[in-house]
């Protein structure tokens, strides 16, 4: 046993720290981007575009119907009021339905049109821009933004600075009021929330999600589209070559300079230029602050302000339109585009069918459903007269926003005697619990068990075929 085991001298590295004095730490994770102001055509649009669905979501809880808030999701009572409809828990599917054709509505629109849900109709686009405005108001355009900020605080960029966060908060907080009151009655929540009557959690949703709009769209911004945001992630996997996206044309645009105004666009082959004069206009107004003409990247949210930017530019110079644009990767290379093909065929047909059966779903829809729960104190009991006797608790919930009469029958028992109310009046909204017995002589029942149905059926011409029915079992020894 004479092997040794090796040993290497291994010298000691030393760790060289690095010097405080040599380094101004100007590392910055984020940098702050300044959005500059664009006009154009496709910024008109999403100005309209977004204004239009910001007023319905301001307009649609204030709404009445039938002397009640026509929209009302009242998560305590469990109960969603969406004007004539009113659904319960039980009508989970519907709201699983709902989420489904949402998604596949997502997935057709992405792979036809890119991510125009993040540029057109996203809430954090939305008050993204709407936050930029106040900004461009009391602050000032971009370069004096940028001016505002590298100053040192001094009574002007006090005030302008506080302005801007007061205006902020004030628009995070009709926001969140607003959002609130799809939850609860919006009318007395405004009141009770100014009066400092509001209850604890109303109070608590309020601000918390004022808290969650400022912070959203005041501070975090792009951070939410490019880092938080799933999308962004799972986007790419819709796309293919003939999807419409915010694209720049390398073919036309390199290479990329400056160049005097008089030179006309004949002549730029002859200097060894494109389109592109490099002037970063399309960078500076991007809200996620990337260089469009680096190719797709999953930051762009094609809402379209750069191809206006860029516009605005090559009708400066005298250029053709189109530089940048919303095309597609065939397109760029010079193919054929195809629009009817078999993914976005196979989206639509999917979206078609969820479409159709949630519309079957509401339509047939029953407002009435029961319930019935046998006496867990006796299986049965005998009276004095001879008749076996069961108990039952039926319950009977009327899912219409109108107060209904209904008649209640039993059928499968021979010579059955109904004990209790047969005809009973429901609130809408409400559930009635009703206590019945039913007696039934014992040489009429063939075992231990008879199966019976009970059957509850609404009355009145309005309600005329609306009517459910129940299996029970009748116990005997």
């Amino acid at each position: 046993m004479n092997d040794q085991i090796p040993i290497k001298d291994v010298t000691p590295v030393k760790v060289h720290k690095p010097d405080p004095k040599k380094h101004d730490n100007s590392y910055r994770p984020r940098s702050q981007i300044y959005v500059r102001k664009v006009k154009g055509a496709l910024e008109t649009f999403r100005r309209f575009f977004g204004l239009f669905f910001l007023a319905m979501f301001a307009v649609l809880p204030w709404l009445q119907y039938n002397g009640q808030q026509a929209i009302l999701l009242d998560i305590g009572e469990q109960r969603f009021n969406i004007f004539g409809l009113t659904l319960w828990p039980q009508d989970l599917t519907l709201l699983a339905w709902l989420f489904i054709i949402s998604a596949f509505a997502l997935f057709f629109v992405t792979t036809f049109a890119g991510r125009v849900w993040c540029g057109f109709m996203c809430p954090q686009t939305t008050w993204t821009y709407i936050y930029i405005w106040f900004e461009e108001k009391i602050e000032g355009s971009r370069n004096k933004r940028i001016k505002l900020d590298e100053r040192k605080m001094d009574f002007d960029k006090f005030w302008r600075k506080s302005l801007k966060h007061i205006a902020w908060v004030m628009v995070a907080l009709l926001t969140s009021l607003t959002f609130v009151g799809y939850f609860t009655p919006i009318d007395a929540l405004f009141i009770e929330f100014f009066t400092f009557e509001a209850g604890f959690w109303a109070v608590f949703s309020v601000w918390f999600f004022t808290l969650c709009t400022y912070g959203n769209a005041g501070w975090m911004r792009e951070i939410m589209c490019t880092h938080i945001c799933p999308y962004a992630r799972f986007q790419a996997a819709m796309f293919d070559r003939d999807t419409l996206t915010v694209s720049y044309d390398p073919n036309r645009g390199e290479g990329r300079g400056p160049r005097p105004r008089k030179l006309k666009h004949e002549e730029l082959k002859d200097k060894g230029l494109g389109d592109c004069i490099d002037c970063y206009l399309c960078v500076q107004v991007c809200p996620t602050g990337i260089d469009i003409r680096n190719g797709l990247q999953y930051e762009c949210i094609n809402c379209g302000a750069c191809v206006d930017a860029c516009n605005g530019v090559m009708e400066k110079m005298n250029y053709p339109k189109g530089l940048i644009s919303y095309t597609s990767e065939t397109a760029l290379s010079g193919g054929k585009v195809k629009v009817f093909r078999p993914k976005l065929i196979g989206y639509a047909v999917v979206l078609a069918v969820m479409v159709g059966l949630f519309v079957y779903e509401v339509v047939s829809r029953v407002p009435l459903e029961i319930d019935i729960i046998r006496d867990r104190n006796a299986l049965y009991r005998e009276t004095s007269d001879g008749l076996i006797e069961n108990v039952y608790t039926l319950k009977v919930l009327n899912k219409s926003q109108h107060t209904q009469s209904y008649l209640i029958q039993i059928d499968g028992l021979t010579d059955a005697r109904y004990i209790g109310e047969n005809q009973v009046t429901v609130e809408g909204g409400e559930v009635l619990n009703l206590p019945i017995s039913v007696a039934v002589d014992p040489y009429n029942l063939d075992g231990m068990t008879t199966v019976f149905r009970f059957s509850v059926s609404a009355t009145g011409d309005a309600s005329e075929g609306v009517m459910v029915s129940e299996e029970v079992k009748f116990i005997y020894r």
